[in-house]
């Protein structure tokens, strides 16, 4: 993903980054449990822990869960140096987490951002939040079977834009 302008979430997640089956019962938990789908960071407890640590900064600045049973974790700033390239991570949870959403519905779809840069942070937050307004995907997002098949989903959703 060169050009920051034309960011394809879909080309960001990869079956490895996708999690369908979450098992965390609340926010600290679900952020290590996402953060333990990132391949980059295998290997690496202190890169580990300064990603959860900005995470965890930002969900005591405002909670992530934009409603709809919807959380999109993310550091406040992008996180120079802990990664390349932008990685998307997909959890879904059986139930839903309590997560502090303005409408109070528990989070059941997590899309957890990490990006190399600010300009490449904001533009895939602000695809997210447009993709995601689709209530129609949502519903497809929680009954999809196979990590392929979120990635189909979100790229023909992308194909609508």
């Amino acid at each position: 993903m060169k050009n920051s302008t034309s960011v394809s979430l879909s080309e960001l997640l990869s079956p490895e980054t996708i999690n369908l089956n979450l098992k965390s019962a609340d926010r600290k938990s679900v952020l290590g449990e996402l953060a333990d789908q990132i391949p980059q960071l295998a290997g690496q407890p202190a890169a580990r822990q300064v990603l959860l640590r900005a995470l965890e900064e930002r969900e005591e600045l405002h909670s992530t869960g934009i409603g709809d049973g919807i959380a999109l974790p993310h550091a406040r700033n992008a996180l120079v140096g802990l990664m390349d390239e932008a990685v998307i991570v997909f959890g879904r949870h059986p139930t839903g987490i309590p997560y502090g959403a303005i409408d109070r519905v528990p989070a059941r779809l997590f899309f957890l951002l990490i990006a190399p840069t600010v300009t490449q942070h904001l533009s895939i937050l602000a695809r997210l939040s447009r993709l995601l307004r689709d209530s129609r995907l949502r519903q497809n997002l929680l009954t999809a079977d196979r990590p392929e098949n979120v990635i189909a989903l979100i790229r023909e959703a992308e194909a609508k834009l």
